[in-house]
């Protein structure tokens, strides 16, 4: 399908990047069409950062919708988790994921925008969900809608209790608390007050928008110029925590998901920690995120 372009809603959310990163890429704070797919991978790759973009930004000259038969989501990234895709808008476009457990049952972390179709679509291939767990406020939308839909208990920390004041459990303190076997939460209060980060099987670390993976620098990167409550928060919140956590996947809310050796991240981890630590306040500017 020739004639691929991004229209003006384009929040620079880089959503669809990261599925397609050989043919969108970033100009002047938007994405662009670098080129039409020319093979069917391609295609599927453009279809899955069509089928994810928050605001349905990518589309064809003719009018023509993306073909439902190449939405890909919820799409496998490892034996144990799946990405959403779908995107919402409600949640500044975060990538939301499910989180396979061996009792068959399923965590959703964040949510995708709300769809009966896609809520039973999620459930039927990864199972059961039986808890949605929110990183922090900004990821909030959604998330009664889809533990009601499930059944499920939906989680958030205190410090971003105002956000989902009807969140059937609490996470207190700054201490790690088991959710489910093989399961913690770590708060990690920087990015918001109530920031928590989730630890799977020491092998997946759903880190909110605490830190992610930047294509940029090719390294692990917190988003700096967009904290809401403080960076030196971040920055004693990663020093407590670094040394406690083990993982392969960092799967973040935004920015670009990456699998390394487990002693790699955490040497990266290590790295990160210290740079945070020299890090000022500074004022908040999305354009400034390094993707």
């Amino acid at each position: 399908m020739d004639g691929w372009y991004v229209d003006d809603r384009c929040t620079n959310c880089d959503v669809a990047r990261q599925f397609a990163p050989d043919l969108v890429d970033e100009v002047d704070g938007r994405s662009r069409l670098r080129r039409a797919p020319r093979d069917p991978a391609e295609e599927r790759r453009l279809h899955a950062a069509a089928f994810a973009c928050p605001t349905r930004s990518i589309r064809t000259a003719s009018g023509r919708q993306p073909d439902p038969a190449l939405d890909p989501f919820p799409l496998r990234l490892d034996d144990g988790v799946l990405i959403c895709g779908h995107n919402s808008p409600h949640t500044a476009g975060a990538n939301a994921y499910l989180l396979r457990r061996p009792s068959g049952t399923a965590m959703m972390i964040d949510t995708p925008r709300w769809s009966r179709d896609l809520a039973e679509r999620y459930a039927a291939a990864a199972g059961p969900v039986t808890d949605v767990l929110l990183t922090h406020r900004d990821h909030v939308a959604h998330g009664r809608r889809y533990a009601d839909h499930y059944g499920a208990r939906l989680w958030i920390h205190e410090g971003d209790l105002d956000a989902a004041p009807d969140a059937d459990r609490v996470l207190r303190g700054v201490e790690p608390t088991e959710i489910g076997p093989g399961v913690v939460a770590h708060p990690l209060p920087g990015h918001t007050q109530g920031s928590v980060l989730y630890l799977a099987d020491d092998r997946y670390c759903f880190s909110g928008d605490s830190f992610y993976w930047s294509r940029t620098t090719g390294d692990l990167e917190v988003a700096r110029s967009v904290t809401w409550y403080s960076i030196e928060e971040l920055a004693a919140s990663l020093a407590r925590t670094a040394g406690r956590l083990r993982f392969e996947w960092v799967l973040p809310g935004h920015g670009d998901r990456r699998r390394l050796p487990a002693d790699d991240m955490a040497r990266r981890l290590r790295e990160l920690t210290e740079r945070t630590r020299l890090l000022r306040p500074e004022p908040i500017d999305f354009t400034a995120v390094r993707w």
